[in-house]
């Protein structure tokens, strides 16, 4: 794979942990707005042509009150984006325990300030991120475990809540991307030389805010 591909796939993991982990910020919104996407002929164009248009659509406060909703909600939000959650069907159960493990394998650990269980989509899709500079077999191994049995379930959840409007666009990016990871890490991948590709032109320029 060539670095500029790499990157790319950084990025846009990057991207999703952002989107999932909190509100969208007034930059980030500004910056979808004008991604510089290619004509929509395969699921990932059409995708970032919809979070493009999405974005152009939503305002502040309409996306405070959708996030809100949708990920925190009174007690527990229509969306539940854990991995334990959609394995298992509660909270803080093996699928948890499995990831905590192997991020010990990997050196990586949780930060002080972060509350959200590191089960988290947005947690995952960050560690995803960090994996790119790292061997294909490690990225695979780790994505599928860990993201790829139940990124799918994750999606359909946030078709079908009531409160989605911009994360519906955000659904199907997600969709898309992960179903394109999904296929380069399948068993028969490395038999294939099918080049695939991530379909938009300057995601690598929007820098990811510090957590």
């Amino acid at each position: 794979m060539d670095n500029q591909q790499q990157t790319i796939r950084a990025d846009i993991y990057l991207l999703l942990s952002t989107l999932y982990r909190q509100q969208p910020s007034t930059e980030l919104i500004a910056f979808l707005s004008q991604l510089e996407t290619e004509q929509a002929e395969s699921a990932m164009q059409l995708a970032w042509h919809k979070v493009k248009s999405a974005a152009i659509e939503s305002s502040q406060e309409q996306l405070e009150d959708e996030y809100q909703e949708l990920f925190i909600g009174i007690g527990r939000g229509e969306v539940v984006p854990f991995a334990s959650w959609h394995l298992t069907g509660s909270l803080m159960e093996k699928p948890l325990a499995s990831i905590r493990h192997d991020l010990g394998l990997l050196g990586l650990e949780r930060e002080a300030q972060v509350k959200e269980p590191e089960d988290h989509f947005s947690a995952l899709c960050e560690v995803m991120s960090v994996l790119t500079d790292e061997e294909e077999e490690l990225q695979q191994v780790f994505f599928n475990k860990h993201l790829g049995t139940w990124f799918n379930s994750l999606v359909k959840q946030v078709k079908e809540a009531k409160n989605a409007c911009f994360y519906l666009a955000v659904a199907e990016l997600t969709k898309a991307f992960m179903t394109i990871e999904q296929v380069r890490f399948s068993a028969n991948l490395q038999n294939s030389k099918t080049k695939l590709k991530i379909d938009v032109k300057n995601v690598t320029e929007y820098e990811q805010p510090q957590q």
